[in-house]
């Protein structure tokens, strides 16, 4: 198991992350849930079928090949364990879900938070994408060995 509670085993989270070529030039689903819990919310919103998931217990997987990075997933997640990746050259496209306020505001400068909460860099927000239920979406750019490391943002002064 995890050396920190709530974080996901390294050798779990390898399973779970994309191939780059997979990612590179485009946005993918990243599904960070690993509990067999009766959850099937990602299943059913996905408008191509990429998220796979058998039974209502079975933690999902993506098709990365079907996957078209609209993020809808995201935004319908209620454990908020779906992640946007794009890679592109040296840096990353990384949409996190976000359901706070304020809401960070497309050219704000905010912190890239790792998976434990902790400040990993400074990043630009691209766009912002909120869900008629008030859920947003969160894209930032960030270096591309950040990636599959940032999981949320911290607006200015929240830190």
């Amino acid at each position: 198991m995890s050396a920190e509670p709530g974080v996901i085993p390294e050798d779990l989270l390898k399973r779970m992350l994309p191939p780059d070529e997979k990612a590179e030039g485009r946005a993918v689903a990243v599904i960070e849930c690993y509990e067999e819990i009766p959850c099937d919310t990602c299943g059913w919103v996905c408008p191509v079928g990429a998220v796979i998931k058998p039974t209502i217990t079975t933690p999902p997987s993506v098709d990365w090949d079907k996957c078209t990075g609209c993020g809808t997933c995201v935004l319908a997640c209620p454990g908020l364990a779906i992640f946007m990746v794009k890679l592109d050259g040296d840096v990353a496209e990384v949409s996190v879900p976000y359901e706070f306020l304020p809401v960070p505001e497309k050219g704000q400068i905010v912190w890239a938070l790792g998976r434990t909460g902790r400040k990993v860099a400074k990043a630009e927000v691209l766009r912002v994408v909120t869900s008629k239920d008030k859920t947003s979406m969160v894209t930032v750019r960030v270096p591309r060995e950040l990636a599959h490391v940032v999981r949320a943002v911290l607006p200015p002064g929240r830190d």
